[in-house]
């Protein structure tokens, strides 16, 4: 259903587009892969101002050597592992302990600013950065064969 959706979207807006193929594409896994992922931990995304945002995750429980964040191409990867003997002593455990990972894919003009984890939370800082050749600016006309050739 939800390729479907993705298909039927893509063939009525991709007479418009170019160079898209790539953001579709990641769109369609991501919905598939929705799906699939765990609720765990729970997480914010937090739009702090119009270029920056904060992901805030829950993680008490957690120490900073225990938790590995990865940032390769749009990919944002954070995992978790807790060491075997954290619940060694313990007569009740209410607090998940699980080892995790949790992925998001970010746009290309994205960049992580760094994290930190505080009393149980953990707060990666996100900016989008839009470099010169992105930005608006005015085209000037010139000569076919300069453009063709």
């Amino acid at each position: 259903m939800i390729n479907n959706t993705f298909d039927l979207l893509w063939r009525d807006i991709s007479p418009f587009t170019i160079g898209f193929d790539r953001t579709f594409d990641t769109l369609s896994l991501l919905a598939n892969s929705k799906q699939q992922s765990s609720n765990y931990p729970p997480y914010n995304i937090r739009k702090v101002s119009e270029d920056k945002y904060t992901i805030e995750l829950a993680l008490a429980g957690f120490e900073e050597k225990e938790i590995d964040i990865e940032a390769a191409g749009e990919n944002l990867t954070i995992k978790g592992s807790k060491a075997k003997d954290a619940s060694e002593g313990l007569v009740h455990q209410g607090l998940a302990a699980r080892d995790f990972t949790k992925t998001f894919v970010l746009s290309d003009d994205m960049i992580i600013k760094g994290a930190a984890l505080s009393n149980g939370m953990l707060y990666i800082g996100i900016e989008r950065v839009i470099p010169d050749e992105k930005k608006p600016r005015k085209i000037d006309f010139t000569s076919k064969s300069k453009l063709l050739g």
